[in-house]
């Protein structure tokens, strides 16, 4: 029985079933998403979003797809809309059940007719398929399908114009749109010949999306209609409705794609391997032959540091070593004077090319030390002699061999919300999770070059580990036993914050023993909830403790009481490291609580943050990259943990049954000998007495 199981009689109860979004991607950068009654509740909802061009860029295509049931003349509209706080039609009163796995899948019942819905985005096309099937009708039964269109970048929204094209064009069993010369055709088609498409262009007005008004944003849309397909259905019959950019050649030909994809499809029958299925929806693969990974759905692109935080755990767990590789080739090909790309470059990001040394490190369990430093020393070198050097006027290492990072309009950091277009943490100067990955970034390419002879690399900077070290220490750490969030000229930031924890869930640490539990217990009392850790503690007057407001005062929160996710992956990794398997019930107790989120908001992943006080309520995307990564990274360290505790276990469980063998051995061998002796007595005795009875019969 799968792990994702919803209330059949709460379906029709809005405030459960609308908080509840369905994602299936296509591996090449386009996605399906609405609510699991398939009302659109956010811009970013629709039934076929997709990139048009070689761009980053994704469009709104299809929005939604109303289904009607006919029956003697009266007709019953299964869809749900918000226009300006009404919902009509109220098609979710006919629905009966709704499963997720192996492909989404709702029930509806409209008197005598059940009627089985199932969408299917295809892997690797641009293509949406729906299947309908009358399991059930006790009269004639009509199905009629009418296209909502957009055809808008997923972040606008689309306004009823003079400029759209409302016509349908003949297209195989189907007709093709298009709104806008700009864009492609759409093509939609049946797999059953002779269904009827009936034109019938409008504009259909005020469509509300109430995410997007609560977030603080325009929530307001036009859509389009070009008219509606119309079949007779018999009972036990099926039709299978197909959207794609490319045209299918014939009925025969959907039918069997979607007989082979669904045959393909997963089953997610517990938490684990949700987290499987959500982490390979990140992954995408571009023309070009780049490999990226899309930090969060459904509105964020690809982002250099969460994608290179991101990438061991949602690859390299499920021993895609290959796709690990791909994804930082393609950022390798994209270096110019030692820097990444775009987004991944130290002038946008002051910490993203340092967590390329990390990922690293993840992946040379899969790979081999060898064969790592050959494919990516000369990048490892390039990125460390660009921090060295300076990168633009922004960062640069300083003589004492801390990274120093300054900015006054752009944040450099993760916690890059801004406010009156300045950064609302500016954390100029020196960023502790910066330098903890700097040095990181340093000793480990250190070691590879000790290893492998690169003596040249090694004589220039083998004396800068101690430097840093030294200098971190005294800059950061603070008497009341923790570590400055950043430091400048005028002093440390105490601002007690997720982000030192870093400097203790990394390979290579600054800081002692005795200093890191210091920094553990910190971040326990202060910032460790069931869903993360807080990025900022609850006793710093700038603190909030709900993401909500307006989109400032959102973004504010984010990033100033928030809890986030991707921190507690080197928290548990820190606690191990100071508390061996004596952390391991801890380490699955934080996992545990993470198993009933996967039915509450994005079905079967996890959120981009949670508000900081209880209850914890789901924030920002509802999948989100480095959510799930470091959900799969803790699993992985608490099965590593266990698996080594087993022959350990073994072992004692060996010598404790060997000691009580010897035990009773020895037991044994003392109850012979005493039963011997007692044996030689009576022996003797006897002896004596014949002898006494001899001499006195003499």
């Amino acid at each position: 029985m799968s792990v994702l199981t919803f209330d059949k009689r709460e379906l029709g109860n809005l405030e459960y079933s609308l908080q509840r979004e369905m994602l299936s991607t296509d591996r090449i950068g386009g996605y399906m998403s609405t609510t699991i009654v398939c009302c659109n509740t956010r811009k970013y909802h629709g039934l076929m979003v997709a990139p048009i061009d070689d761009s980053d860029r994704t469009y709104v295509l299809l929005s939604s797809l109303d289904e009607s049931v006919i029956q003697h003349d009266q007709t019953f509209n299964l869809a749900l809309h918000r226009f300006r706080g009404v919902y009509e039609p109220r098609g979710h009163k006919y629905i009966t059940d709704f499963q997720y796995t192996p492909t989404p899948t709702i029930t509806y019942r409209v008197g005598g007719v059940i009627l089985r819905k199932e969408l299917l985005w295809i892997h690797k096309r641009t293509q949406l398929m729906i299947r309908y099937t009358l399991l059930d009708a006790h009269s004639e039964t009509t199905l009629r399908l009418r296209p909502f269109l957009a055809f808008r970048d997923k972040h606008a929204l689309s306004k009823a114009n003079m400029e759209a094209d409302g016509h349908s064009y003949p297209a195989v069993n189907g007709v093709k749109c298009r709104l806008y010369g700009s864009f492609p055709w759409l093509y939609l088609q049946t797999n059953k010949p002779g269904v009827e498409f009936v034109p019938a262009p409008d504009w259909y007005y005020n469509f509300e999306y109430r995410e997007e008004l609560d977030r603080g944003y325009d929530g307001y849309e036009d859509l389009m209609t070009t008219g509606y397909f119309e079949t007779q259905l018999e009972k036990g019959e099926s039709i299978i409705f197909s959207a794609s950019l490319d045209e299918m050649g014939s009925p025969r030909t959907i039918t069997e794609m979607y007989e082979a994809s669904i045959a393909r499809r997963t089953h997610k029958i517990d938490f684990y391997s949700c987290m499987q299925h959500s982490a390979r929806q990140f992954l995408i693969r571009r023309p070009g032959n780049r490999t990226e990974v899309i930090a969060g759905y459904p509105w964020y692109g690809v982002s250099g540091r969460e994608e290179l935080i991101a990438l061991p755990g949602i690859t390299l767990e499920q021993d895609h070593k290959e796709d690990c590789i791909d994804a930082l080739d393609t950022l390798v090909r994209g270096m110019r004077d030692g820097m990444f790309g775009g987004n991944a470059s130290a002038c946008e990001a002051a910490d993203a090319p340092l967590w390329f040394f990390w990922t690293l490190q993840q992946l040379e369990r899969s790979m081999g030390a060898e064969a790592l430093w050959q494919r990516y020393a000369t990048a490892m070198k390039e990125v460390l002699e660009a921090y060295r050097r300076g990168i633009g006027d922004r960062v640069r290492m300083q003589d004492d061999g801390l990274v120093r990072a300054w900015s006054d309009r752009t944040p450099l950091t993760w916690m890059n919300a801004m406010s009156d277009g300045r950064p609302a943490n500016p954390r100029n100067g020196y960023q502790v999770e910066v330098n903890a990955l700097w040095y990181n970034a340093v000793c480990y390419t250190l070691e590879l070059a000790r290893r492998f002879g690169d003596n040249d690399f090694v004589q220039a900077w083998e004396e800068l580990p101690e430097r840093i070290r030294t200098a971190f220490v005294a800059r950061f750490w603070l008497p009341e036993g923790y570590l400055a969030d950043c430091a400048d000229e005028c002093g440390a930031d105490k601002s007690i914050r997720c982000n030192m924890i870093v400097a203790c869930g990394l390979d290579y640490k600054m800081l002692d023993e005795v200093q890191q539990l210091d920094v553990i217990r910190t971040v326990k009392q202060h910032l460790l909830t069931p869903k993360g850790l807080r990025s900022l503690s609850p006793l710093n007057p700038l603190y909030k403790g709900s993401v909500v407001g307006s989109p400032a005062e959102q973004d504010f929160a984010a990033k100033n009481g928030a809890v986030w996710v991707w921190p507690l992956a080197f928290y548990v990794r820190a606690c191990f490291d100071i508390m061996g398997d004596r952390f391991l019930p801890t380490a699955e107790e934080i996992l545990a609580g993470f198993e009933e989120d996967i039915q509450v908001c994005g079905i079967g992943s996890i959120n981009e943050m949670y508000d900081a006080d209880p209850p914890f309520t789901p924030r920002g995307a509802v999948s989100q990259a480095w959510s799930v990564s470091a959900v799969m990274e803790i699993y992985r360290m608490v099965r590593e943990r266990k698996a080594a505790a087993k022959p350990a276990k073994s072992a004692r469980k060996a010598v404790k049954a060997a000691a009580k063998a010897e035990k009773t051995a020895k037991s044994e061998k003392a109850a012979a000998e005493k039963k011997s002796a007692k044996r030689a007595a009576a022996d003797a005795k006897t002896a004596r007495k014949a002898t006494k009875k001899g001499t006195a019969a003499k």
